[in-house]
C-alpha cells in the first residue's frame, strides 16, 4: 500500500529539501493546515525594495505619483525615493532635488508637465550624490521628457533606466571667456586687468545659474592739490559684485549682485589716475587736481575720484578731494553722481590755524571704505575697501593725505593705495605729494609749501583703476 500521508511526528526540522519533492506534488489537500514560519527559513518577502512580512498585503507599483510640482528657480522641490513628479515650469527655468540620501534601489521619476522644457529647462541637483558616476548635476532640455534615476552605489549614484523624449540629459557647461591676466582659485577663473581690453566670451552655460560673473570695477584717483597745504585727492569709485554662492569668496561691504553674461565681447575701460596740480612759484592756483578717468564693464560704470583742492577749490568724484589751506575751505562730495551700494566717499575739510588744532593741514581726499577724517592736524586720507576677489584680501579706493604746512610727519593716505600728503621740510622749502598706488584707484597726495614764499611742490598723481571679473568654469 502507497504511503501517501506523512505525520508531522515523522519529519523533523530541515528533513526535506527542495530537491526531494517533485514539483505539483503537494497541494493544499494535502495539507492538514499551514505551513508555520518555524519551517521557513525567511518570514519576509522584499517588494520594490520593501520588505513585506508573509500573509501580509502589499501594492506592488513601482511609483507613487504626485501632484503637479512648480519648479521655477525660486521654488526648489527635494524629491523622495519612490515617487513620480510631474514637474511645472512655465514661467521660468527649474530645478528639483534628488533625495539627500539613498540607498540601493530607490528610484524617482520626473515628467514634463507643461510640455515646455524646451524653453524652460530643468537642473536636476545631484544634492551630494553623483549622477551618472560623475559629480555634475544634469539638465534636461527637450519637451515633454519623461526621465527614471535609480540610485545603485556611492560609485555611480543615480543612473537614468527610462529615458524618453529626451535629447541632452547632459551635465552642466561653464563660461568659456578670454582676456586680461587670467588666474584661478578653486573652481573659478579671474581676468584681470590693469589697461583697456575686452572681456570675450565664447560660449556660456547650459545652466542659467552658472551665467553670472562677479566683477570688481574701480575708477582712477583724483591728483593731489597745491596750496600752503593742498588737499588729498579722492579715490576711484568702487563698485563690486558678487556671481552667487557657486564662487565662494569673502567681498566687501560694498557688493551687490553680480551680471548675468552672453557670448559677446564686453570692452573693458580701465581709468587713468588724474594728474596731480603742479606746483610753482607765484600765487597758490585756484583749480584743484585733475579727476580720475572712469572704468567701465558692461553696465558698470565707476567715477574716477575728485581732484585735491587747490586754494578753496576741492572736486567732487567716485570720492571727493580734500579741500586745502584756506580760511573757508570746501570739500568734495563722493558717491557723485549717485549709486547704491555708494562707490565712495566725502573728502575733508581742512584745518587752518584759524580752526581748531591750529595747524595748517590740507583735508584727506575719501575712500571707498571711509570719508576721509576730520583733520585736527591730521589730514588723513579715508579708507578703502577689502575684497577677496582675487583670491586673497586686496585693499583699493583709499584716499589721498592733505599735506601739511609745518614741518613733521606727512599725513597718510588710506588704505587702498592712498598717497601721502607732504610735509614742508626742511621749513621754507616745498613738498611733493605722493602718488596713489597704480591699479588700486588710490587718490595723490597733497603739496605742501610756503605760503609767504610763494612756493609750493606739485601734488600727487592719482593711482590707475583696475577692473576684475571672476565666474565658475568647472
Amino acid at each position: 500500500m502507497a504511503i501517501d500521508k506523512i505525520g508531522s511526528k515523522a519529519l523533523v526540522d530541515c528533513s526535506v529539501a527542495a530537491a526531494d519533492i517533485a514539483p505539483g506534488t503537494i497541494t493544499t489537500t494535502k495539507l492538514a493546515g499551514s505551513i508555520t514560519n518555524a519551517k521557513l527559513a525567511n518570514s519576509t518577502v522584499t517588494i520594490n525594495g520593501t520588505a513585506v512580512a508573509l500573509g501580509a498585503s502589499a501594492s506592488i507599483a513601482a511609483l507613487a505619483w504626485q501632484s503637479v510640482v512648480v519648479s521655477d528657480g525660486s521654488t526648489v522641490t527635494t524629491m523622495v525615493a519612490g515617487r513620480g513628479y510631474f514637474v511645472n515650469n512655465t514661467s521660468a527655468a527649474g530645478i528639483v532635488k534628488l533625495p539627500i540620501s539613498a540607498s540601493a534601489g530607490d528610484t524617482v521619476a520626473i515628467k514634463d508637465y507643461a510640455g515646455n522644457f524646451g524653453t524652460n529647462k530643468l537642473t536636476i541637483q545631484r544634492n551630494g550624490h553623483k549622477i551618472q558616476g560623475v559629480t555634475n548635476d544634469s539638465l534636461i532640455g527637450t519637451n515633454r521628457a519623461s526621465v527614471q534615476l535609480v540610485y545603485i552605489d556611492a560609485t555611480k549614484g543615480w543612473l537614468y533606466t527610462n529615458e524618453s523624449n529626451v535629447a541632452d540629459l547632459q551635465a552642466p557647461t561653464f563660461i568659456s571667456a578670454t582676456g586680461g591676466t587670467v588666474t584661478t582659485s578653486g573652481n573659478d577663473k579671474i581676468h584681470t586687468f590693469t589697461g583697456d581690453g575686452n572681456f570675450v566670451v565664447a560660449s556660456v552655460s547650459n545652466a542659467s545659474s552658472n551665467n553670472k560673473v562677479g566683477y570688481l570695477v574701480v575708477a582712477g584717483g583724483g591728483g593731489g592739490g597745491v596750496d600752503c597745504a593742498g588737499g588729498g585727492g579722492g579715490a576711484g569709485g568702487f563698485r563690486e559684485g558678487r556671481c552667487g554662492p557657486v564662487t565662494p569668496y569673502t567681498d566687501s561691504p560694498l557688493s551687490t549682485s553680480g551680471l548675468t553674461v552672453t557670448a559677446a565681447t564686453f570692452p573693458i575701460t580701465v581709468g587713468a589716475g588724474g594728474a596731480g596740480e603742479a606746483g610753482s612759484p607765484g600765487p597758490r592756483p585756484g583749480v584743484p587736481g585733475c579727476a580720475g578717468s572712469n572704468s567701465i564693464f558692461s553696465t558698470i560704470t565707476s567715477t574716477g575720484g575728485g581732484g585735491g583742492g587747490s586754494g578753496a577749490n576741492a572736486s567732487p568724484g567716485g570720492s571727493g578731494g580734500g579741500s586745502s589751506h584756506a580760511n573757508s575751505p570746501t570739500a568734495g562730495s563722493g558717491n557723485t553722481p549717485p549709486v547704491s551700494p555708494p562707490q565712495g566717499n566725502n573728502g575733508s575739510v581742512a584745518n587752518s590755524p584759524n580752526n581748531p588744532g591750529g595747524v595748517d593741514t590740507g583735508g584727506g581726499g575719501g575712500g571707498a571704505g571711509a570719508a576721509a577724517p576730520a583733520p585736527s592736524g591730521v589730514g588723513t586720507g579715508g579708507a578703502g575697501a577689502t575684497t577677496h576677489i582675487t583670491g586673497s584680501p586686496v585693499a583699493y579706493a583709499g584716499g589721498g593725505g592733505g599735506g601739511i604746512r609745518t614741518s613733521g610727519t606727512a599725513p597718510s593716505g588710506g588704505s587702498g593705495g592712498g598717497g601721502n600728503g607732504a610735509a614742508r621740510q626742511p621749513p621754507g622749502a616745498s613738498g611733493t605729494g605722493s602718488n596713489g598706488t597704480a591699479n588700486t584707484g588710490g587718490g595723490g597726495g597733497g603739496n605742501a609749501g610756503s605760503c609767504a614764499a610763494n612756493k609750493s611742490g606739485p601734488g600727487g598723481a592719482g593711482g590707475k583703476g583696475i577692473v576684475i571679473i571672476r565666474y565658475k568654469f568647472q
